[in-house]
């Protein structure tokens, strides 16, 4: 027997692996089942090398429970340890890198010091955060079959026993005795759900439990002449050794990424609109699958579905501040061994392969679009309305995607026509520039709102845009700030003749300045001053006779203001202007008008012009239907 302690100079170790190696205690299960998996693959590689010549058997790594222990054994026929490997590398931590982790632990910052004790190899050590004492069973590969292994025992503290033990058959049981604040995690659905997130993809048979099947009696039939059937137990497999994403794209059929992608999200019944393969080796090691899902206006509830891997070992699906947040939109896998496991958020920000890899997977995103672009433009249109918020994101976010989406990114006409930037910057450039020489892009945001608008735009040979997504408002700013020599304006955002302003003799007005003041001083005794403010504009007699208009740049704001969470113009209550086009007969009769029926007109005009933009409600909408029945009798 043995015994001895933890090679630290420290008697606070654990105390501290439990506080800093993980965020989470769950993470446990990752650790050591990976570590059994690490010690699996060894030996096939030293198989394949020749170095070991014995027969490889069954190499499936399986966890147990026994409720009545209280424990919870992870058990491997991996390469296994010798007593001397045991105190190598359990005892001593990793050669002592502990010690070094606790004299740096000191100075630094819970974060920083999570990012150095990722470094030493610790992960066994997880296994205390859930233990009140820990057992490790093993025997080495390089042993005969007649030799004893070895078994490791420790309580949690820096003091330890190891002992010879009869074992038959190679590698290593790690045996947890589950600490009673922690009795979930001897929970047979608890430990399922932790191996399905962490250990799904491993690339060694993870048996937990087992299940019965149905198999087909050869040679038997029933008496409709159907294959008789028995039930079989049988091992359960959690994991699928051979993921899609370790396959050659050229070996994979579209309905087998599909088919994967609702073994990722079972509970999401959409098929995605496209995927996107990741394959490089050079100058960092990266595979995946990434796939564009139909996102519309609901991005918001599709962030943080990535699945970020380590050599097939789950680290985490939140990795926004890693990857471009518009990238996080997306859903799927990538895995990279150049990702480090058991490190913080902060180091992974930080970490120069994660920024190179972010970098290459936002140029393959852009690749992939274009190239669906150019192959199939028809296509790509059809699926435009579901892709256009991911695409106005990177452009907004990201000036390197903006430069390369450019090419494929598409703008919509309200007769449904699409153009790309270019292409629609030629069709509108020889009408729709105003007096300064700047290009006006006429657009609107429901097309039946603004239906009236819209009209009279065309009527002018104005085409008008539909940007009724959720991010257009960031993005017509971005677009703004970009190319400098336009602007976008809603088509109701002011009269016709103000929308692009041309170099034009103004038009007369029937009403002089007293009249207009009289008029608007009418129509202020009636309509709600707190949100409305009266002017006049001279039109075409033929145009409407009163317009609600909002200005463009406080509604633009108070949009992308709500969109950001801020109150700064969000919270600030709506206001509009109510146009009086001087030139209506109704507007300028109403000079003629005695005092009751004067006021009888405003009225009907301010509630029709708040109608039409949807303003009217509640008591006001009431009584104008009311009022409108009784002018029908």
């Amino acid at each position: 027997m043995q015994t001895g302690s933890i090679g630290v100079k420290t008697e606070n170790i654990f105390p501290v692996i439990k506080k800093f190696l993980y965020s989470e205690n769950e993470i446990f299960l990752r650790e050591i089942v990976s570590n059994a998996v690490d010690a699996t693959n060894k030996l096939k590689t030293l198989a394949s090398a020749g170095e070991f010549k014995g027969e490889l058997g069954d190499l499936t790594v399986k966890v147990e429970i026994d409720k009545q222990k209280k424990t919870l054994t992870i058990r491997d026929n991996g390469i296994g340890m010798t007593s001397d490997e045991v105190d190598k590398y359990i005892n001593q931590i990793a050669f002592s890198g502990a010690t070094e982790f606790v004299e740096k632990f000191k100075t630094q910052t819970e974060a920083e010091a999570a990012n150095i004790i990722g470094h030493f190899g610790l992960g066994f050590y997880s296994s205390f955060m859930v233990s009140n004492k820990v057992a490790l069973i093993s025997k080495s590969f390089r042993q005969a079959e007649d030799e004893k292994g070895v078994i490791w025992e420790c309580d949690g503290s820096p003091e330890y026993t190891m002992n010879e033990i009869p074992k038959g058959n190679r590698g290593t049981d790690v045996i947890l005795y589950i600490s009673d604040d922690c009795a979930d995690f001897l929970e047979e659905s608890k430990i399922r759900e932790l191996l399905n997130k962490y250990c799904k993809f491993l690339s060694v048979p993870i048996q937990f439990g087992t299940k019965n099947v149905e198999e087909i009696i050869e040679g038997e039939t029933d008496e409709e002449g159907k294959p008789k059937t028995k039930t079989v137990e049988k091992p359960w497999i959690i994991n699928d050794v051979a993921p899609l994403w370790k396959k050659s794209p050229s070996s994979i059929e579209d309905k087998e990424y599909d088919d994967f992608y609702h073994v990722l999200y079972p509970m999401n019944f959409e098929t995605p609109l496209f995927h996107i393969h990741l394959n490089v080796d050079y100058p960092f090691n990266l595979t995946g699958i990434l796939y564009f899902p139909k996102i519309k206006n609901r991005y918001e509830f599709q962030r943080n579905k990535i699945q970020l891997y380590c050599n097939e070992v789950f680290v985490t699906d939140s990795v926004d501040g890693i990857l471009p947040e518009f990238l996080t939109m997306l859903h799927g896998v990538i895995d990279s061994p150049d990702i480090p496991l058991n490190v913080s958020r902060s180091f992974l920000q930080n970490d120069q392969n994660v920024k190179k890899i972010s970098g290459y997977i936002t140029k393959k995103v852009a690749e992939k679009l274009e190239e669906l672009f150019k192959k199939d433009r028809a296509e790509y249109e059809k699926k435009w309305d579901d892709i256009s918020v991911f695409i106005e994101y990177g452009m907004i976010a990201d000036p390197k995607f903006f430069e390369r989406a450019e090419k494929f990114m598409l703008l919509k006409d309200t007769e449904g026509k699409y153009y790309t930037l270019e292409e629609y910057k030629k069709q509108i450039e020889e009408n729709q520039k105003n007096k300064d020489g700047r290009l006006v892009y006429l657009y609107a945001t429901n097309a039946d709102e603004q239906y009236s608008n819209i009209e009279n735009a065309k009527s002018k040979g104005y085409n008008v845009l539909l940007l009724d997504g959720i991010l257009d408002a960031h993005f017509i700013s971005t677009l703004e700030q970009k190319y400098g020599d336009c602007q976008f304006a809603r088509v109701d955002s002011a009269s016709i003749d103000k929308l692009i302003e041309k170099e034009e003799e103004s038009k007369e007005s029937k009403l002089n300045d007293e009249q207009k003041e009289s008029v608007k001083k009418a129509f202020e005794e009636i309509i709600d001053k707190t949100s409305f403010n009266v002017e006049f504009s001279n039109l075409n007699e033929t145009d409407a006779p009163v317009e609600v208009i909002q200005n463009e740049f406080m509604r633009r704001m108070k949009e992308m203001s709500a969109m950001n969470g801020m109150s700064m113009w969000g919270g600030m209550p709506d206001s509009y202007t109510l146009m009086l086009n001087a030139n209506n007969p109704v507007i300028a009769g109403l000079v003629d008008k005695n005092e009751e029926e004067q006021k009888n007109t405003i009225k009907q005009l301010y509630d029709l012009a708040r109608l039409s933009k949807n303003l009217l409600k509640g008591k006001d909408l009431n009584e104008f239907v009311k009022n409108s029945f009784e002018v029908m009798k």
